[in-house]
């Protein structure tokens, strides 16, 4: 066998049609844990418990924790009882309580019943707290300190109880109640003698988190302080656990996830889109093109009320897509870069005013742009119809600036009312645009050409 070289998934998947056991473990020995989590994804039901019996004890539990809910759940079911019990023992809570749930009940139920009191007890814990909580994604296993120790002792304490703790670079102090006093780290401790006292070094100010408070707090959090890990402490201030990147990191992708799926005009999925059913994916999108179908009613009202004016021009009718096409688009790129802002702290709900005047002048600029194009394309297509090309450009100029405020204002007032400000997306945003880019067009149209 060829020695330090990487294997492709294809070759391993042949290896073990093959029925090469031996030499497949040997080889997945020395490979990291996310990419044998990523070939025994690929492995059909059969082989894939064959597989998993074949790595050693301490790198199956780290493989268990990166496979997907369903290879979980049929390894669980298909291995004996203190195999179950070594690798829950050797998971992580917040990996263990992530699994836990996404399995059927009587799976769950297996589980509980083959671990100990002790663990029972922690995970029981974890999955009191409310769902996307940060008590929900945070581990227990992290490095207390006293700070009466000297770093001596410290060092002492973190080579003793580090092996199974998530992270052992940020260390927390805590005093006998286990309330949170202090955080030091590794590299404190290294550039300080040994008989220098944790009281001396540690930082008091530390950033914490509330067990109730939401995951994106925790995640906007991480990105504010550029953080490893955050303690998260009850409501008496005691240290009951940390979030660490990793973790931070798939809240970040899970709301990101879930942001463009409600812009999309659809209800978020918890499956990815390969694994989710036709009949979920047609449910998550049917409730939102009902409501927006019913809003673009409101315009084909507004279009009989005007129907008059078709009659007597029945040239107005063909710039109407173009009016709330340009409308739509420049409502959604303000409603883009609010939400945006919102979501990343750039923006806050106190600053609607500065929006609202930053995004008027921005639309009077690219309104007064596309209006000037539009009048000399106008006037040369349809020459000796001055007052429709210019009635055309003012609604076109008028469009734009209101298309910005209302693109701008509506995801402040949703973040305002508690709702998720990116239901105030391209989708409904381009529907209200809609309808008020057809009464502007022809309130304008009666005024200037007194039909």
């Amino acid at each position: 066998m060829t020695e330090n070289r990487e294997w492709t998934v294809e070759e391993l998947l042949e290896m073990a049609e093959q029925k090469h056991f031996r030499e497949l473990k040997k080889i997945l020995a020395e490979m990291n844990e996310v990419d044998v989590a990523a070939f025994i994804e690929e492995l059909s039901s059969e082989k894939t418990v064959v597989v998993f019996r074949t790595l050693p004890k301490e790198q199956a539990t780290d493989v268990f924790a990166y496979l997907p809910i369903e290879k979980q759940e049929h390894i669980i079911n298909s291995i004996t009882d203190s195999e179950l019990q070594y690798i829950i023992e050797d998971l992580f809570a917040d990996d263990a309580v992530d699994m836990l749930e996404e399995l059927p009940a009587m799976v769950v139920k297996r589980v509980l019943k083959n671990v100990t009191p002790a663990t029972r007890d922690l995970i029981n814990q974890f999955l009191n707290y409310p769902e996307n909580s940060a008590g929900s994604i945070m581990t227990a296993e992290y490095i207390g300190l006293k700070k009466n120790m000297t770093v001596q002792q410290a060092f002492a304490y973190i080579r003793k109880n580090g092996v199974d703790k998530e992270t052992i670079y940020t260390c927390y102090v805590t005093d006998n109640k286990r309330k949170l006093e202090g955080v030091v780290t590794v590299k404190d401790l290294l550039m300080n003698s040994y008989e220098t006292l944790i009281d001396d070094i540690m930082d008091d100010h530390v950033i914490k988190v509330v067990t109730t408070e939401d995951q994106e707090t925790v995640a906007e959090t991480f990105h504010k302080y550029d953080l490893l890990s955050l303690p998260v402490v009850d409501h008496e201030n005691r240290l009951v656990g940390i979030v660490t990147v990793d973790d931070a990191v798939d809240v970040m992708q899970q709301e990101a996830t879930e942001d463009i799926e409600i812009m999309a005009a659809m209800r978020p999925s918890e499956k990815p889109y390969l694994k989710e059913s036709v009949f979920n994916l047609a449910k998550n999108r049917i409730v939102w093109l009902m409501v927006l179908m019913f809003s673009s009613m409101i315009t084909g009202g507004i279009l009989a009320r005007y129907e008059a004016a078709f009659a007597t021009i029945p040239l107005l009718v063909t710039f109407i897509p173009m009016l709330t096409g340009t409308g739509g688009n420049a409502g959604s790129q303000s409603s883009a870069l609010i939400i945006r802002g919102l979501t990343t702290g750039e923006v806050e709900p106190g600053d609607i005013l500065k929006v609202i005047w930053k995004e008027i002048r921005v639309g009077m600029i690219v309104g007064a742009i596309l209006g000037l194009v539009n009048f000399l394309r106008l006037v040369i297509t349809y020459p000796g119809n001055t007052m429709i090309c210019l009635t055309v450009v003012l609604s076109l100029f008028f469009t734009v600036i209101m298309a910005k405020t209302i693109g701008c204002v509506l995801p402040i007032i949703a973040h305002k009312c508690k709702v998720d400000p990116a239901i105030m997306a391209a989708p409904l945003i381009s529907t209200i645009v809609d309808s008020c880019s057809m009464i502007l067009y022809f309130q304008i149209a009666c005024q200037l050409l007194n039909f």
